[in-house]
């Protein structure tokens, strides 16, 4: 790919400030984008930007969930870059409890960050990424066709936005097109600002994965770099799972 063809384009990156959008802010960098991490954690911003350490970086406090946010959001974006190439929205919170003790508003919080988030940031760039002829990557999970225990309200949310992604493709394109990534298992450590990491992962986590290892924040944040290029022109509407072919093994007790 002619990373070359991202000078001077804007990418904005929900939940940027750190794990896989931070990987993705920096891979959009390095091919030339400019970037917007619209993070809502404020305590993040110098971590983050130190990291990236580009002036072409941006840190706007937003939470998704809230529109005139988004919208305060996207206008400054444009003031700043006078323009919308891509938005990749990747914010995602969890709660995961048995059912029966999941709290409503607990429920209702996890699909307002989750998956209304990604419907407000696209709404609200619609017009811009039409203009530029843009991209748009949702960051759902293979959560969202599989699960654990316990993950009702982030699985739900990831189930959802890759119904919103086709269905954002068809009301935007062709001007814009509008794709899904599903991660697997993916190691954020090195993305974590040196905070632990809430696992260890061990000889055999990596063994059971048919790719041979855990994922890592760049196997996503490529195919990030990829839809959003003149090279995926003709995809639109689809749901890439990245997860080492673990959706594929089957398992039986032995």
């Amino acid at each position: 790919m002619n990373k070359e063809r991202f000078q001077n384009k804007t990418a904005i990156i929900t939940g940027g400030g750190r794990g896989i959008g931070l990987c993705i802010a920096k891979t959009f960098l390095e091919a030339g984008a400019r970037v917007v991490l619209a993070e809502a954690d404020p305590g993040l911003k110098s971590k983050a930007l130190g990291f990236l350490n580009s002036s072409a970086a941006v840190f706007f406090q937003t939470d998704v969930s809230d529109e005139s946010s988004v919208q305060t959001m996207v206008r400054q974006t444009a003031e700043q870059f006078g323009r919308i190439d891509f938005l990749v929205c990747n914010a995602g919170i969890a709660k995961n409890v048995p059912v029966s003790e999941l709290k409503y508003e607990d429920w209702r919080r996890v699909l307002d960050v989750n998956l209304s988030g990604a419907f407000l940031c696209a709404k609200h760039c619609a017009p811009l990424l039409g203009q530029s002829r843009g991209a748009i990557v949702n960051i759902a999970s293979t959560r969202a066709m599989m699960s654990e225990p316990n993950t009702e309200a982030y699985s739900a949310t990831k189930g959802g936005l890759t119904a919103l992604t086709h269905a954002l493709a068809i009301s935007l394109g062709p001007a814009v097109r509008v794709n899904c990534i599903s991660p697997g298992w993916i190691d954020t450590t090195a993305y974590l600002h040196g905070a632990p990491a809430p696992w260890t992962i061990r000889p055999q986590d990596h063994a059971q994965h048919p790719a041979g290892r855990v994922g890592r924040p760049e196997d996503v944040a490529e195919m990030v770099l990829y839809l959003c290029s003149p090279a995926a022109e003709f995809i639109t509407g689809q749901n890439i799972v990245i997860d080492g072919g673990m959706t594929r093994k089957m398992i039986y007790l032995e």
